[in-house]
């Protein structure tokens, strides 16, 4: 009996999932393990596996947003009849109705209708990979691979459904030494960006969540702000004779472990509001903010306050590699009980951020700046970094901000007491 595909839940938001592209066909035997599609979540762009041996025998939908547990495919015998079973799903199921194969079939008559508009655009060079106004047609994981590895990703042949460069297209083209090739060529003076696409751009799952939760937090929570300076100097000094012993921190690291100490004294910044009551955490989970070029991933360091600095940049530096490369998985980006959102290497002074819920606060940390101070009754050059906490006023109060925030600032002006 023919298996039918559902599109599974990916991570713990995921709505729907969109297919960027098949890599397989109907009529393709396929085996346990391999890859069937790139799906796109609100997190990541992730393959898609089959758990079944035997041929695609039907694929509901080409590319394109497909709900949780929708039909996505259909794998069984060669020659199988899977029709009964397919519309027998499809009314089971609350999900809206896939395209029968009928429909599929008629879609290429709506093709002559786009060949017949007036005023064509000029022809772009030729290649398989791009569409009739000379745009990329790839996946957004084989545009991040192809941005990392310095591909012209326009000089790639794509293998994917009408020409759409895959993953494994630019595997293979770095393989062959494509990407050295590229290196070397000198940039034109003056060109607009190949990959940039001018106009409206589909949003992506990721940013659809984005854009959803970002804007429940900041119309339901109320937010209130408390910034302060801080004088790094005895942190650079510590930072600048552990790097002279080979030992790796970032300012960032003296951030997360900072915080995660003042957490432990300041229990009710570290809460989330639940409708009825007030959850206090008993474990520490700081999510550390990283921009990737769909949006923004939160990973989460779990027990930071239990970490060395050393561990936690360890960490840090592994799961943000995991976020920009789309593969982190969904507990990796979870369970965070703060938040802190680094804009300090961007040259950013100031700033505020949204809360990232369910957590009742997040630290906006900018950068580290050179200016005059008064100490010991004497003008000198001070390194001041201001930080600025957002808090939900239902959980937060201004005087507990206040509070957490103080003995932020002493662990990072002193930070031999990050030690005791």
């Amino acid at each position: 009996m023919a298996e039918i595909i559902r599109m599974p839940r990916l991570s713990d938001t995921m709505e729907e999932g969109n297919i960027v592209g098949w890599l397989k066909s109907v009529g393709d035997q396929v085996e346990p393990g391999d890859v069937l599609a790139e799906v796109e979540t609100d997190k990541a762009t992730m393959e898609l596996e089959s758990f079944q041996s035997g041929t695609l025998l039907y694929i509901g939908q080409k590319e394109g947003a497909v709900p949780v547990d929708g039909i996505i495919a259909i794998i069984g015998e060669k020659g199988e009849d899977y029709e009964a079973q397919l519309k027998e799903a499809q009314s089971a199921t609350a999900a809206p109705a896939e395209a029968a194969p009928e429909a599929t079939k008629e879609a290429p008559k709506a093709e002559p209708a786009k060949a017949a508009a007036p005023a064509p655009a000029p022809p772009a060079p030729a290649t398989s990979s791009s569409d009739n106004e000379g745009r990329v047609k790839a996946s957004p994981l084989a545009k991040s691979m192809a941005a990392e590895a310095g591909i012209n990703i326009g000089s790639v042949q794509g293998s994917g459904e009408g020409g759409r460069i895959v993953k494994k297209d630019i595997e293979e083209y770095i393989a062959n030494g494509g990407a050295q090739a590229q290196s070397s060529a000198s940039a034109p003076v003056i060109s607009l960006d190949p990959e940039v696409q001018y106009g409206d751009t589909p949003v992506t799952q990721m940013r659809k969540v984005i854009a959803r939760r970002l804007g429940e937090s900041k119309f339901t929570a109320p937010h209130f702000y408390l910034t302060v300076e801080i004088d790094m100097g005895r942190s650079i000094d510590a930072r600048n004779e552990l790097k002279a012993n080979d030992i790796r921190v970032s300012f960032n690291d003296f951030v997360v472990k900072a915080c995660a100490m003042a957490l432990r004294k300041h229990p009710s910044i570290n809460s989330s509001w639940m409708g009825d009551t007030i959850r206090v955490h008993q474990d520490i989970n700081i999510g550390v903010a990283v921009a990737v070029p769909d949006g923004l991933l939160v990973p989460v360091i779990n027990n930071a306050d239990q970490k060395s600095m050393t561990y936690i940049n360890q960490e840090v530096r592994t799961l943000a590699g995991k976020a920009k490369d789309k593969k982190l998985q969904p507990d990796e980006m979870s369970g965070n009980t703060f938040t802190i959102s680094n804009l300090g290497m961007f040259g950013i002074e100031e700033f505020t951020a949204i809360i990232n819920s369910p957590d009742s606060c997040i630290l906006a940390v900018g950068s580290i700046i050179q200016k005059p101070i008064v100490k010991n009754g004497e003008i000198v050059v001070g390194n001041i970094m201001k930080v600025t906490l957002s808090c939900d006023h239902r959980v937060v109060d201004g005087a507990s901000g206040a509070q957490f925030l103080q003995t932020l600032r002493g662990m990072l002006e002193n930070p031999v007491r990050m030690l005791a």
